[in-house]
């Protein structure tokens, strides 16, 4: 009897054994064999890029959240089911790196406070249906139709809501479902007033067509009302997708493309910057929704029938001064890109500030840095460069350039209200995407002479650089979201990558003749609110 109960003992202790080591030992060989490309993070942000030079991320100033973890380590989220489906960009979504909190925000982090806010818009929605009723009773007076465009502010509009979230750190919060809610709003819309915008209004009669080098950016852009009294910048189809800009063309005199202003927005979402303000494609009726809806008479005046029978216009001494350079509908039809405005300068005042790596604007004429290896030496001894996070930003942009090819970065815009400690605004962004059979070198002149990087922007490069994360392959995923895909061609898409590559090569220059200590930088740094004498 004894040795029939050992038996039963001895067979269910086996049993256990095995089952233990089948649970503990084999089915993690599994899966990493058949899963092992995928990320498991359990501990670091910074696991994931397996590299000496990223290290372990530690940073007081930012907590990770801990989400629900699968089976196969990924965190698990309400889009896990479009992860598992083959979605790389939601995958990179859901990576701990684009899961991290900004330190709580306070009262004097926020941009605008909604109530002060809320009631400057209710006056402004006041002001331009008092307008409307004006013009209605002028029109009527003397026989002329004219259309009511009356308007009625809603508080949880996608634009309001995008306002209220900026706040010391970025435009807006990773998962702020307002964003993609806006960029729908942004293409489809109605539209209820187009306008020069005002920095083209404050150029009127300036302009000499005379010159070569006319002021920089100020070409057939418009400013357009939405009936939701949202507002966009308007920047219209110059140049077809498959088109490089000319080699012996200048920077200052490229064509601005509207979809490089569509591409810049969904790259800098995917590297985390979040400081271009969101931007959408739209088919838009520059006939219905322009010339009929304009109260310019000089934008109505640069409207005219080509000999195909399109509607077109031109700039009127703003820019291209004749009518060879106008665009024109297909007949009416024309592609652009919507540049969401951010709150007005009354409420949300900016300063401009001169990029420390300003090009030359002439033909001739090169810049100090042009010419001096240490010039970054100089910049960082001058205030604000030389303390907190202005100079890590300036990289920041220098790296966002550099994969856009963009080299008309002259000046770069703050909010005031954060002071030295706020992020860059990377505005006007259609010059990029030019020609993707070169790389501009010169515009990483800010890393290369600087040899700085913040730690959390060079983590976000190795993860895009890595197969399942691959930067061309999201940014294809995330451009088939605007209405006017595709956005880029695969030119320039592979461009992307080869860039990248060459941004992290610089960086490992850098470490490996300075040390990681010195070049990688930890974000959210404060500023001491102290002025340098060399500064005064």
């Amino acid at each position: 009897m004894w040795m029939r109960r050992d038996r039963l003992l001895v067979s269910a202790i086996l049993t256990t054994i095995l089952t233990a080591d089948i649970y503990f030992v084999l089915l993690p060989k599994l899966q990493e064999k058949y899963f092992g490309n995928e990320c498991t993070c359990r501990d670091s942000p910074a696991s994931s890029t397996g590299d000496k030079l990223t290290g372990h991320w530690h940073n007081t100033s930012m907590t990770a959240r801990s989400p629900p973890r699968g089976s196969d380590g990924m965190p698990t989220s309400p889009e896990s089911q479009t992860v598992r489906s083959g979605s790389k960009l939601e995958q990179l979504f859901t990576h701990p790196l684009y899961n991290i909190r900004t330190p709580r925000l306070g009262p004097d982090e926020t941009l605008l406070q909604p109530q002060e806010s809320m009631s400057y818009y209710k006056r402004k929605v006041s002001r331009w249906n008092r307008h409307q009723k004006y013009y209605s009773a002028a029109a009527a007076a003397i026989n002329i139709s004219f259309p009511s465009n009356t308007v009625t502010f809603d508080p949880e509009a996608s634009w309001v809501k995008f306002h209220l979230g900026i706040n010391r750190y970025a435009l807006y919060s990773r998962d702020d479902p307002s964003i993609d809610q806006l960029l729908r709003d942004l293409g489809s819309t109605p539209i209820i007033s187009a306008d020069y915008t005002q920095d083209e209004k404050i150029l009127k009669g300036m302009c000499d067509c005379s010159q070569v080098v006319k002021p920089s950016g100020h070409h057939l852009k418009l400013a357009l009302k939405f009936q939701d009294f949202s507002k966009a910048m308007f920047k219209p189809r110059r140049q077809e997708r498959d088109e490089e800009t000319p080699e012996d063309f200048f920077y200052f005199v490229d064509f601005q493309r509207h979809n490089a202003e569509i591409a810049a927005f969904h790259l800098d979402r995917i590297l985390d910057f979040r400081r271009v303000p969101p931007v959408a494609g739209r088919l838009v009726n520059i006939t219905q929704e322009i010339l009929y809806t304009t109260r310019n008479e000089d934008l109505r005046s640069v409207f005219f029938t080509s000999p195909a029978n399109n509607t077109c216009f031109f700039a009127k001494c703003l820019y291209v001064c004749k009518t060879e350079y106008a665009v024109c509908g297909n007949p009416d039809m024309l592609e652009g890109s919507l540049s969401a405005y951010l709150p007005g300068l009354t409420i949300a005042p900016r300063l401009s500030i001169p990029n420390p790596w300003i090009r030359s604007y002439n033909f001739a004429g090169k810049e100090e840095w042009e010419v001096n290896p240490f010039y970054c030496d100089v910049v960082k001894q001058l205030y604000p460069y030389n303390t907190g996070n202005r100079l890590l930003n300036i990289i920041d942009m220098a790296i966002f350039d550099f994969l856009i090819g963009n080299m008309d970065r002259h000046h770069y815009e703050i909010f005031t209200k954060f002071g030295d400690d706020g992020f860059l605004l990377h505005f006007d962004n259609a010059r990029g995407f030019g020609r993707h059979s070169r790389d501009e070198i010169s515009i990483l002149a800010p890393l290369i002479q600087c040899c700085v990087i913040k730690r959390s922007t060079l983590l976000r490069l190795k993860l895009l650089s890595q197969p399942q994360y691959r930067l061309s392959d999201v940014m294809r995923e995330s451009l088939l979201r605007d209405g006017l895909r595709p956005i880029l061609t695969e030119p320039h898409l592979i461009a992307l990558d080869r860039r990248l590559q060459y941004v992290l090569r610089t960086v490992q220059k850098c470490v490996k003749r300075l040390g990681e200590a010195q070049v990688v930088a930890e974000d959210f740094i404060e500023s001491k609110r102290t002025v340098n004498p060399i500064s005064r």
